[in-house]
């Protein structure tokens, strides 16, 4: 039998490895970023603190819903096209070359801050824990360094072995919380007020509504492993699927045994004494699951975290892998390894991600109060928009085509991208909470979308009049893998 790495050299060093993904493998890498223990820990506290308090489970429930609507059209584009370009080839195809080449450049830059930010919250928490538990205190940086550079080398070893790792981290993750849901029911049992209209529009309903989307962040890179995944055209809607339930099944629910054990009409209170501590969790902890489980699900934490920047790092470097391919950054960036692994796209990612992270530390700046506010405040405003524009394109795509669908194609999607936009809306008002920060570089960040709108305009322009050749091929790089 021929060995499949002697293939030609341009198969060999510019092809992703196809058919190494199942829908497993797809929703391990999904569900590893939005980290559920993580999303608890910190999205539903803030949720819960800042939104609608003891209402706070219907807010991920809600958002659940709104996703799966989009995921309906979601679910029809990704039988049109596989591509790793993920959103940035779903816009290509229903808005255009330079719509594509906007999406492409927020995409790259949300998933590449967003690794960066996770280098924060890694070191941070790791130099915290690590330091409590045993008294080694050793820099946020130099973990923070530490993580990155073992995530750059198991991405290296392939996709595969990555999901591999990730469904170990997020087994273990949701065990965790499992045995919280559990205890809970147990010894206090749920509280269905939390469902009541009281509750529910208790406190701010927008601001649980936007805290709880972030909670979601991950999900769309379903699509970004598509050229990866066994049978495409069903892996990756089915992935799709799964990921959302899944995440609106753990978060949900987990913050319903949040509320129930806080008591629900004194949720929001306390939610708000634990804020400046971020504790919530850990003195719940504390009273249901005691010392020895608490301090295992301290250290599943730093275990989640990791996974987020695993998953993090292989969704950005495989943006800039499409970009690369489609000569819009470097074609350089387009090599892989034998195994089918991104080989320069990869080093870039991780090298600019340290790079920055090196820069805040050298200035003195505190991870969780700078670092981590600013690239994870400005890469979930980056894939909210995302979200929404490959929303808004589903639609477009489908009628230009006169497609006789309405529901899937039209409806659903439709009402999908109108809650996604409302939800971008309050993220770019509310920018200040989305990056737990009040400091004005920190919100005044979004502006940086506006620069990448008006340089994927101008950037599309030259490449229209200067080269056509790689502006038509934005299109027809999609189309190479459509038959797949």
């Amino acid at each position: 039998m021929a060995d499949p790495t002697s293939a030609s050299t341009t198969h060999t060093h510019t092809s992703l490895r196809p058919g190494a993904l199942g829908v497993a493998g797809i929703v391990f890498l999904v569900l590893a970023a939005v980290a559920p223990l993580t999303g608890i820990v910190v999205v539903a506290s803030l949720a819960i603190a800042l939104g609608n308090g003891g209402g706070t489970p219907m807010s991920f429930f809600l958002v659940a819903a709104i996703l799966l609507l989009f995921a309906i059209g979601y679910a029809q584009m990704s039988k049109q096209l596989v591509n790793a370009g993920g959103f940035y080839a779903f816009v290509v195809k229903g808005l255009g070359r330079t719509g594509g080449l906007v999406a492409g450049l927020i995409a790259t830059l949300g998933y590449n801050f967003f690794v960066v930010g996770t280098i924060g919250t890694s070191g941070f928490f790791m130099q915290t824990i690590i330091r409590d538990l045993t008294g080694l205190d050793v820099h946020w940086l130099v973990w923070g360094l530490l993580s990155i550079v073992v995530c750059f080398v198991l991405a290296r070893i392939g996709v595969d072995f990555s999901s591999k790792i990730l469904g170990v981290c997020l087994v273990l993750e949701v065990l965790m919380l499992v045995v919280f849901d559990v205890s809970v029911l147990v010894q206090t049992g749920y509280d269905v007020s939390a469902f009541s209209p009281e509750a529910v529009f208790s406190g701010s309903l927008p601001i649980g509504l936007l805290l709880a989307a972030t909670g979601f962040l991950g999900f769309e890179a379903t699509a970004l492993f598509s050229e990866e995944a066994k049978q495409p055209l069903r892996t990756i809607p089915r992935a799709t699927y799964t990921s959302i339930i899944a995440i609106g099944v753990i978060l949900g629910v987990t913050t319903w045994a949040v509320v129930s054990a806080t008591g629900v009409a004194q949720a929001q209170a306390t939610a708000l004494e634990h804020l400046p501590t971020g504790d919530l969790i850990f003195s719940l902890s504390q009273q249901y699951l005691g010392g020895p489980l608490t301090t295992v699900m301290m250290v599943l934490l730093l275990v989640s975290l990791f996974a987020a920047m695993l998953a993090f790092h292989n969704s950005a470097t495989r943006y800039l892998y499409s970009l690369g391919r489609a000569k819009i950054l470097p074609e350089a960036l387009a090599r892989t390894r034998p195994n089918g692994a991104p080989q320069l796209a990869g080093i870039v990612q991780a090298g600019f991600a340290a790079i920055v992270a090196i820069l805040f530390a050298l200035a003195g700046a505190d991870p969780i109060v700078t670092l981590v506010p600013a690239m994870l405040g400005f890469g979930t405003l980056s894939v909210l928009i995302l979200q929404g524009l490959a929303a808004i394109s589903i639609v477009v795509y489908f009628r230009r085509r006169n497609d006789p669908r309405w529901w899937s194609t039209f409806i659903a999607p439709g009402i999908g991208f109108l809650g996604i936009a409302a939800i971008s809306i309050l993220a770019i008002v509310n920018f200040n909470i989305v990056a737990g920060s009040e400091e004005l570089a920190i919100r005044l960040m979004p502006l940086l979308l506006v620069l990448a709108l008006i340089g994927g305009i101008v950037y599309a322009a030259y490449l229209r009049r200067a080269k056509p050749a790689v502006y038509d091929g934005l299109a027809t790089d999609l189309e190479r893998f459509s038959d797949r």
